[in-house]
């Protein structure tokens, strides 16, 4: 618990003021205001966070988080659980859509292990094993509260040793079959939604195991009574370890000042979990694209955040942050190898030069 609470304390807003300089400066290109869009938008989120000239990204990477979930034993998933396992090693060997994915824009893989139902004993896997799965939510509480702040502070762990080797930009991603179903509680408490406004089909499901799916996440809700005020106790009644360890990368990146990119729906939750625990999260945040799971919106809408693209994806693993990381880096190049009006003859006007060795 001390390492969360001391992360928590540590986390600071973004400066405005920069915020205002960059934005200053991007007005002052030899375009029309606020034609490049979002792009402007994520030059002047990041140099409000970092707080120092940002010329480009040096290294990032996308961290997976991977458990399985005791509930899928109410066959809530149309993959047997050893499904993860598999997935979790064919990321190891580069095999996955994310892994494909990384590769085309240069992006690296952290794989962590905070809960799979099997030995993995991979070099290329972390292992910060919790147990070997979590509970089924239905029956009780899928993690104690000590394990769930384990999940919390072992996802701040592998953050802040990142930051410490030089990645400056960092993803999220999963593995855990039946999260879909877990993300689906943890939302519907938070959110004081009912459960059937935000369960999608997750892989594959029939409308018959969809029905099922409902029933289940709705009940154990009702069996497990978690307090909405209270993150932790909602992550450890209906939640899982890939959602607590994501939650703790968000809090890492922004108590480092890292900017952090939400994939898709279950990391989406993780997101928001950290953003109760500390709003100021919020600053350090890029969502990739909008989920096709239905609880995606809201929580877009809850953290006033917008998606940067809409590829009616739901593969999970972390796949829609490469094309984020992309984007930002493309925004980056552009505002700092565009002219000024001044610079390009058009007119004189006052502005700070926030681009590095101007």
């Amino acid at each position: 618990m001390k390492l969360l609470n001391e992360t928590l304390s540590s986390i600071s807003g973004s400066n405005k003021n920069l915020e205002a300089l960059a934005k200053n400066f991007i007005d002052n290109l030899s375009k029309p205001i606020g034609s490049l869009g979002i792009l402007e938008d994520i030059v002047i989120k990041l140099y409000g966070m970092k707080e120092e000239p940002i010329k480009k990204i040096n290294k990032k990477s996308i961290v997976i988080i991977c458990g399985d979930n005791g509930v899928v034993d109410e066959k809530v998933s149309a993959c047997p659980q050893e499904v993860t396992a598999i997935v979790t090693e064919n990321f190891t060997r580069g095999t996955t859509g994310v892994c494909a994915l990384s590769r085309y824009y240069g992006s690296d893989l952290t794989i962590v292990d905070l809960g799979v139902k099997k030995d993995l004993n991979l070099p290329k896997v972390i292992n910060k094993k919790i147990r070997y799965g979590t509970r089924n939510m239905m029956i009780e509480s899928a993690m104690t509260r000590e394990e769930t702040i384990k999940a919390i502070e072992s996802g701040i762990e592998v953050t802040k040793d990142l930051v410490s080797n030089g990645y400056d930009l960092l993803g999220t991603g999963e593995m855990g079959i039946g999260n879909t179903s877990t993300s689906a509680a943890v939302l519907s408490v938070l959110l004081d939604v009912d459960s059937e406004m935000v369960v999608g089909m997750g892989s594959g499901l029939t409308r018959e195991q969809y029905n099922h799916k409902k029933n289940v996440i709705k009940r154990s809700i009702e069996v497990n009574k978690p307090n909405k005020d209270d993150i932790i106790d909602v992550l450890s009644k209906v939640g899982g370890f890939d959602i607590a360890g994501l939650c703790g990368a968000f809090l890492g990146a922004a108590s480092m000042k890292i900017p952090i990119v939400i994939d898709g729906f279950i990391s989406s939750v993780a997101a928001l979990c950290a953003y109760r625990l500390n709003s100021k999260v919020r600053d350090y945040i890029f969502p990739s694209h909008l989920s096709e799971e239905p609880g995606a919106r809201y929580i877009m809408d809850e953290m006033n955040l917008e998606p940067m693209v809409n590829l009616r994806m739901r593969l999970g693993e972390g796949s829609g942050c490469p094309f984020a990381f992309n984007i930002i880096e493309s925004a980056l190049y552009t505002i700092h190898n565009m002219e000024s009006f001044s610079e390009a003859g058009v007119i004189k006007d006052d502005y700070v030069d926030i681009r590095e060795g101007k």
